[in-house]
């Protein structure tokens, strides 16, 4: 997914950040909301890279099935979480996505992620992603009182430094889903 530069700086920053605030949280977690935060750390940092734009690195074409096995490791990981319910199947449909966004870069296209596509199934990812997009926002509207989980310290270690704010968690999977919707809309 190469496009314009500055819209390929501004998708590595909000994605880059995304990951990296979804590891932080991956380490304050426990359970299921680790394994969670670990999967949206990773769907973050992939698509920063991704993202990169080619003005500063052209990846080889071979590079395109590393993105295809990494996120298809990730698809069939989430797809045996799912009955566990939570945030697996959106995990699952995500990781899918950049499996089929890495997938036009092979062979005959240009090594960038950018072949087209299947217009069928582009329309059905971009149209989960608006949907998703548009409920997460929704449940971003303030409500009369917010509240912070307190994130419990290891044992005999010190407290915790931040806690895990539900808000932020849901901006991050917002902003990751609002990305995915760019690079999409790219193909």
């Amino acid at each position: 997914m190469h496009g314009p530069a500055l819209w390929a700086w501004l998708l590595l920053t909000l994605c880059g950040a995304s990951g990296a605030y979804c590891l932080l949280r991956a380490r304050r977690c426990a359970g299921e909301e680790r394994r969670a935060a670990a999967g949206e750390a990773v769907m973050g940092f992939g698509m920063a890279a991704m993202a990169l734009p080619a003005a500063v690195v052209t990846p080889p074409s071979w590079w395109w099935a590393v993105y295809a096995a990494v996120f298809g490791a990730a698809a069939l990981h989430a797809l045996g979480s799912v009955r566990r319910g939570g945030h697996h199947l959106h995990h699952l449909v995500g990781s899918l996505a950049m499996v089929y966004m890495a997938w036009p870069g092979q062979g005959t296209h240009d090594g960038h992620g950018s072949g087209g596509g299947a217009p069928l199934v582009t329309g059905v990812l971009l149209t989960y992603y608006v949907v998703y997009v548009l409920r997460s926002g929704a449940r971003l509207v303030p409500v009369a009182a917010s509240v912070a989980v307190p994130v419990a310290a290891p044992a005999g270690g010190p407290p915790p430094v931040w806690v895990v704010r539900p808000e932020f968690t849901l901006v991050c999977r917002l902003s990751m889903s609002l990305a995915m919707l760019a690079m999409l809309a790219a193909l």
